[in-house]
């Protein structure tokens, strides 16, 4: 299980132009919330926010969320970004209670190389990146490795067909496609049509009209 840390200050004002005056001070505007909890506006540091999350597996890192002297065990469950420039408008934390399963999205890491790759020069087509479990918060990994070493050409693995630690419960569609290995993509290659030798195209002989004079 990853975790890291993040600090952020608690805010008791809110609305468009205070999250505009924050965004204009290098802050992110942000919430946390949970069972049990009130939702709980923050502030955070722009910059520390980007370090954080250019380090970590965003779905399945639990961020120690320190508030006020006291830290909060948290996930990250929403991050608004601006649409065309390199900004986060807004960032959700949902605080995790002990013994409460949670819903998460886990990367799926391939291992090996593909019997079909090796022997026959297929290609190996990755279809899902991650998929979605049920977990206990302390029991997150940090991704679930795919051994794709026996994958014949025309072979394919699914969700069902994955080994997953005890506790976890998958909530994907089970006969989704995770992978499959493919038959490369055919070279098409240009046909020049060549005359055959000695045939020679017919010369256009065409009648005078009558009026026209004949040399």
């Amino acid at each position: 299980m990853a975790s890291a840390s993040l600090s952020a200050e608690t805010r008791t004002d809110s609305g468009k132009g205070v999250a505009r005056k924050l965004r204009a001070a290098g802050r992110v505007p942000g919430v946390v919330y949970g069972h049990g909890r009130e939702t709980q506006s923050l502030s955070l540091v722009a910059r520390d926010l980007d370090k954080l999350l250019s380090s970590i597996a965003v779905s399945s890192t639990i961020v120690e969320l320190g508030l006020g002297g006291a830290t909060t065990r948290t996930l990250i469950r929403e991050i608004q970004r601006h649409p065309f420039k390199k900004m986060i408008m807004h960032i959700d934390f949902q605080e995790l209670v002990a013994g409460e399963k949670i819903m998460v999205d886990l990367p799926l890491v391939f291992v090996g190389v593909p019997e079909g790759v090796r022997l026959s020069g297929a290609l190996l087509e990755q279809i899902l990146h991650t998929i979605e479990v049920r977990v206990d918060p302390a029991s997150i990994p940090n991704h679930i490795d795919v051994d794709v070493t026996h994958l014949a050409m025309g072979h394919s693995l699914h969700v069902r067909d994955l080994k997953l630690p005890e506790g976890i419960e998958v909530l994907s569609d089970e006969d989704a496609t995770i992978c499959a290995v493919i038959a490369p993509r055919a070279v098409v290659e240009a046909v020049v049509e060549v005359a055959e030798p000695g045939v020679v195209e017919p010369e256009l002989i065409r009648k005078a009209k009558e009026d026209e004079d004949v040399k």
